[in-house]
């Protein structure tokens, strides 16, 4: 169901939001990253024939963070309409 916010309340909400989806893909980058890159190099160990690098950066992170994305978007996002705010004349009247 959609809450009804002030106009204020929906720009704070959409920054917040904004910011923390930034945040949550620097993190997916730094872990895919050094994951990746960190882990490459001339000993490899493997695990059920993939590199453990691969595995790690690719398989496990996506998982990881396809998780965690479905964590704080229940946490922290809210369903709201863009159109109307609660304080709005025009809203008032429908």
């Amino acid at each position: 169901m959609d809450q009804k916010l002030t106009e204020r309340e929906r720009n704070a909400q959409m920054k917040k939001e904004a910011l923390i989806s930034v945040a949550m893909y620097v993190i997916f980058f730094l872990w895919w990253y050094f994951t990746g890159y960190g882990l490459a190099g001339e000993n490899q160990s493997y695990t059920m024939g993939i590199p453990n690098w691969f595995l790690l950066s690719s398989v496990v992170g996506y998982v990881l963070f396809s998780a965690a994305t479905i964590i704080v978007v229940k946490l922290f996002f809210k369903n709201f309409s863009l159109e109307e705010a609660a304080d709005d004349p025009e809203a008032a009247k429908k």
